[in-house]
């Protein structure tokens, strides 16, 4: 595989996994009543502790998208 591939596909794991992170944050936007309740049937949980998890793993998700993707997809910008 060459730079120019690795560079695009890398482009297009950013886009998606933007999408998917955006997708999380509307969700728990808008159904957030309805995902906490779905949630405490499986798991003894409170609304604070939903949210916390919540926050974190977008946190955690974004970060991850962030030096897997972008951070590598820069440097072979920059290479070229």
């Amino acid at each position: 595989m060459n730079i120019e591939t690795t560079r695009s596909v890398l482009l297009w794991c950013l886009g998606i996994n933007y999408g998917i992170l955006i997708v999380w944050f509307v969700a728990f936007t808008l159904a957030h009543d309805s995902m906490y309740r779905l949630h405490a049937r499986w798991f003894r949980i409170s609304v604070e502790q939903f949210d916390t998890v919540n926050y974190t793993g977008m946190a955690v998700y974004k970060i991850g998208v962030l030096l897997l993707n972008l951070a590598p997809y820069l440097a072979l910008r920059m290479v070229s």
